[in-house]
This record gives structure tokens, C-alpha cells and sequence, in this order.
């Protein structure tokens, strides 16, 4: 079993900043592309950023050049650095990895519990 652990999130006013952090523990043979999503309240969950085993990013023209997403393969983490927020960022944002838990298994995704990001003066 793998287990995800979020944290960072927050109030902050518009135009602030901040980190979220997904820690991935567990039956960890290997992990793929990592991914942050978000959900607002009466909207679907939707892409926020993702990042590949090589460090490749991908980000939707919503964040773009205000999000950056990093990864610490040795600590199984993926961050989420925010800058520039927006009332539109609130949301409750979600980690996602992909894993595989020994060398034979398919890819699995693993979803984190969910982290509030609140912007509001």
C-alpha cells in the first residue's frame, strides 16, 4: 500500500504565495509522473501541473508562469510552489503518483487526502 500526505495549504490574501508538499510513503518500488490537481467547490476536479521522472513540466494556461511544480525523487516528494495567487486559485488541491510496488506491477495512481488553499483578503 502507498500512502500520500499533504500539507501547505492555507489562507493567504491575493496576490501571496505558497508550497504545498506531497509526501509519498509505502510499497514504493518505483514512481512515474507526479501531478497536482484541483477541485473548487461546484466545479470538477481539473489539472493543475504535472512533472515527469525526468523533470519534464506541463502546466494549463491557468497557472502558467505563476505555478512551478518540483520533484525530490531521494524523498519521494513533489512540491507545489504558488506565487501570484488568485481568489479563482481556491480550491482544495490534491496530489496524484504514479507508482508501481515491485518490479512486475502495473502503473498505479495514488490520490493524497486533499489540502484547502484558501485566497481571500
Amino acid at each position: 500500500q502507498v500512502q500520500l500526505v499533504e500539507s501547505g495549504g492555507g489562507l493567504v490574501q491575493p496576490g501571496g504565495s505558497l508550497r504545498l508538499s506531497c509526501a509519498a510513503s509505502g510499497s514504493i518500488f518505483s514512481i512515474y509522473t507526479m501531478a497536482w490537481y484541483r477541485q473548487a467547490p461546484g466545479k470538477q476536479r481539473e489539472l493543475v501541473a504535472t512533472i515527469t521522472v525526468g523533470g519534464t513540466t506541463n502546466y494549463p494556461d491557468s497557472v502558467k508562469g505563476r505555478f512551478t511544480i518540483t520533484r525530490d525523487n531521494a524523498k519521494n516528494t513533489v512540491y507545489l510552489q504558488m506565487n501570484s495567487l488568485k481568489p479563482e486559485d481556491t480550491a482544495v488541491y490534491y496530489c496524484k503518483v504514479d507508482v508501481t510496488t515491485n518490479p512486475r506491477s502495473p502503473v498505479h495512481n495514488y490520490w493524497g487526502q486533499g489540502t484547502q488553499v484558501t485566497v481571500s483578503s
